[in-house]
């Protein structure tokens, strides 16, 4: 369950990753054109110090999320369904006496 958490979480932090990119401005301007006239809004310098900030820090959780899932399914898998496994198996060796073919030499000796 921790892990199926993890990955929903996984997903939303990548979806709101790319938001952030995708609204910062650069040299193409992207997405961040559409942002209108938002200085009032985030302080004097505009949106470019909020979104800078909210980038790091949605990519610093993604970086620890996926560390953490990475080291949760690593040590779920270590456990193997072969290694569970228990076979009794009541089969005997065969034993080494057998019969051994006799010599006539040794018999005619006298």
């Amino acid at each position: 369950m921790t892990t199926s958490f993890l990955l929903i979480v996984q997903i939303i932090l990548v979806v709101m990753l790319v938001i952030a990119v995708l609204l910062q401005k650069s040299s193409s301007i992207g997405l961040g054109a559409y942002s209108g006239s938002n200085e009032s809004v985030f302080g004097a310098k505009g949106p470019n110090s909020f979104l800078a900030k909210t980038t790091f820090i949605v990519g610093f959780l993604f970086v620890v999320n996926t560390i953490t899932l990475g080291y949760m399914y690593s040590s779920t898998a270590s456990a193997s369904v072969v290694d569970n496994l228990v076979e009794t198996t009541n089969v005997a060796a065969p034993s080494s006496t057998a019969a051994k073919p006799q010599n006539s030499e040794t018999n005619n000796s006298k």
